[in-house]
């Protein structure tokens, strides 16, 4: 009995011999499809292992691409993928909703005139539900004439901590009353991270999609 057992398992092994083998083979290197312009874009290949696991942890995340500051952030691979979790987390899993946070992330894009940012959030919040109309007034350096109570509150703080660096009590208090203290701090911290993305990509001067024409102009 023992040594039919021991044949059974030794033909078990040897028939997993090739799919052990095969799990064993290294992965064909990703293409990361990496842009830039001051910051030439890198190879998988050409990857330090800590840039490889920024990388790796990019693609196995909500986003799946690494399009946006990421080439540039991959050169300090610690405080880069610290910042894409921090990302992440603010525009993944915000308690704001999206149409809200989006709203958020094209207000502070616009102020920075980041165009590739400007190009995948606009997008993005058309997707969620803003209206054309208010994109196109945020495009254009203008109050949208007509939002939704809720967008109001998003865009009264937003662009005034944005352009005098304060909030009023009463945008205060319409953020807090409709979203709680965290929609507060969620909303804070989109915006915060958004200026830091806005300020990689404008440093690198990321270019736009290939075929995709920059929407903004600039700011008088």
């Amino acid at each position: 009995m023992r040594f039919k057992l021991l044949c059974a398992t030794v033909i078990g092994l040897l028939a997993m011999g090739p799919a052990l083998a095969q799990d064993a083979t290294p992965s064909a290197p990703r293409n990361l499809q990496l842009r830039g312009d001051r910051f030439k874009p890198l190879t998988y290949d050409q990857l330090t292992p800590q840039q490889k696991t920024m990388a790796d942890h990019i693609l196995a995340g909500p986003r799946g691409s690494l399009d946006g500051p990421y080439n540039m952030l991959l050169r300090s691979p610690e405080m880069g993928d610290l910042a894409q979790q921090f990302g992440a987390s603010l525009r993944f899993h915000s308690s704001l909703p999206p149409r809200l946070n989006e709203f958020a992330i094209i207000i502070t894009a616009r102020a920075w005139t980041a165009q590739h940012a400007w190009t995948v959030h606009k997008q993005a919040a058309l997707q969620a539900g803003l209206s054309p109309a208010i994109c196109d007034a945020i495009a254009n350096g203008r109050r949208p004439a007509s939002m939704q109570p809720d967008e109001e509150a998003i865009y009264n703080f937003a662009t005034e901590l944005i352009t005098t660096k304060q909030v009023s009590d009463a945008a205060f208090a319409a953020v807090k009353e409709k979203f709680g203290e965290r929609g507060v701090v969620d909303l804070v911290g989109v915006l915060g991270y958004y200026h830091f993305v806005s300020m990689v990509l404008n440093v690198d001067r990321y270019p736009v999609a290939p075929g995709i024409q920059p929407e903004l102009k600039p700011l008088k």
